[in-house]
């Protein structure tokens, strides 16, 4: 009847006109503006590469952890883009950076009637503006780091001693060894240096006592070259990055799969935040996890859920959960990770959020394509997530620009925030500043095929 308000429809229900974001990172020394400089210029390359308007602004004088984008992009109800992907970039390869369940998403809407209004709220829904907020934790990190040299080579011992003992080092190279072999390099990387030191001490040594020198003096002054030359290793660590991932795997490891007491408290503030965010007046939350921050976020969205479960209702934002280049097993496979296993657990099986896993085989520090809930040994009966995909880095970047980076491990394992050359069903601006929420994106989309979901993983207590 006339004056009465219609119906929103399925289509409406998953356009997103105003969205927070919430980014939670790996272990990454970073301050948050390195985050926001990063999202600047690979999200203007690839607005370039693929024919759309995408813009940053500070949301506040004096903001650092955050910032908003406004993104004009014309997309499907299925989430491609309105005129399908373009074959490619349209100036050639660009520089480097400056910086489910096996039916995919169930909560999503089916097919209908209102799939023909879809063409005209495209129209009238141009415009998305998106909220950032990074969930900051690199201070952790950067304490975390701290340790002198002999204090990282005592880390080294414990944390091999930890893998070795309960056999997860084991399991974990059975599962994929990419990560593994990036797991134990820190420590072979720490020996090497330890036996060149010591080499040139020795060589040290003996030249003076060709020339007849003290004993006392040419250990003294073999002492002084070992030590020189571990100081020198240890300043061209961002290069080696031997301290870093031994820190990062010291960090994870150190409470045996328990999260450290400093990192637990923060997650709380995160769950805090997130927590108000679901409160106000968004069309969706975003939480987004990379590498390390990927766990991190099912424990801290498992800690909201428990304490207050969504309930429909007209209004309340879309939950959506996107984990990138996950690393869960090398914290779940531990003894005493009660806690993570316990939240995969429950996130899997969640109807009152949306969650999507994206890796890709081409990153060798991520557990691509695991199921992080299954492989885990904690998958329940009529596990509903993660969805998880591939980014098929070897597909989505050009030939040139995948030769460029393809022995660049490290930087590989950031590209899921980066700009893709051709990009597939994947693409992180879309998803974090496009029309189309996380749940509509993925409606119908089918687990990549070669999903490894066999359980590994002898510990699978909970808490």
């Amino acid at each position: 009847s006339v004056g009465r308000p219609r119906p929103v429809t399925e289509a409406e229900r998953h356009q997103v006109r105003r969205r927070r974001v919430f980014y939670i990172p790996g272990f990454d020394p970073f301050h948050a503006r390195r985050y926001r400089e990063t999202y600047r210029s690979e999200g203007a390359d690839q607005a370039r590469i693929s024919g759309y308007a995408l813009s940053l602004a500070p949301r506040a004088p004096g903001d650092v952890t955050g910032w908003a984008v406004r993104a004009r992009i014309d997309e499907a109800p299925n989430g491609a883009p309105r005129d399908g992907p373009r074959d490619g970039p349209r100036d050639g390869p660009r520089d480097g950076p400056r910086g489910g369940s096996q039916d995919g998403p169930r909560d999503a809407p089916r097919d209908g009637p209102d799939e023909a209004r879809a063409g005209a709220v495209r129209e009238t829904i141009r415009e998305t503006l998106s909220e950032f907020d990074v969930l900051v934790w690199g201070d952790i990190v950067r304490h975390s780091m701290r340790h002198g040299i002999v204090a990282t080579y005592a880390q080294a011992l414990r944390t091999a001693w930890i893998y070795l003992k309960s056999g997860t080092i084991f399991r974990l190279a059975r599962l994929r060894k990419g990560p593994t072999i990036a797991a134990l390099y820190p420590v072979w990387a720490l020996l090497a240096e330890l036996l060149v030191a010591l080499l040139c001490g020795i060589l040290v040594d003996e030249t003076l006592d060709t020339l007849g020198l003290h004993r006392a003096f040419r250990w003294a002054a073999a002492t002084v070259a070992t030590g020189a030359v571990l100081w020198l290793f240890r300043r061209l660590d961002g290069r080696l990055f031997a301290y870093y991932l031994m820190h990062d795997y010291a960090f994870s490891a150190g409470g045996d799969g328990r999260y450290p007491e400093a990192l637990a408290a923060r997650m709380k503030v995160f769950a805090t935040r997130i927590a108000a965010a679901l409160a106000e007046d968004w069309d969706e939350v975003l939480v987004v996890g990379h590498s390390s921050g990927a766990h991190i976020a099912v424990s801290v969205l498992s800690d909201i859920l428990r304490d207050a479960p969504l309930r429909p209702a007209p209004g309340r934002p879309a939950l959506g959960l996107l984990t990138l280049g996950h690393v869960v097993p090398m914290v779940s496979f531990l003894p005493e990770a009660r806690r993570l296993r316990g939240d995969l657990a429950f996130l899997s099986m969640r109807a009152d959020l949306t969650w999507v896993d994206v890796t890709a085989p081409g990153d060798g520090c991520t557990y691509a394509l695991c199921d992080p809930v299954a492989v885990s040994g904690v998958a329940p009966k009529g596990q509903r997530w993660p969805l998880c995909v591939s980014a098929a880095f070897t597909q989505t970047l050009s030939a040139a620009r995948w030769r460029e980076l393809r022995w660049r491990f490290f930087r590989l394992h950031f590209q899921y925030l980066c700009a893709f050359d051709r990009p597939g069903d994947y693409d992180y601006f879309r998803i974090t500043a496009g029309p189309l929420t996380l749940a509509r994106r993925y409606r119908g989309r089918a687990p990549s095929k070669s999903l490894l979901r066999e359980p590994r993983n002898p510990f699978t207590e909970t808490a």
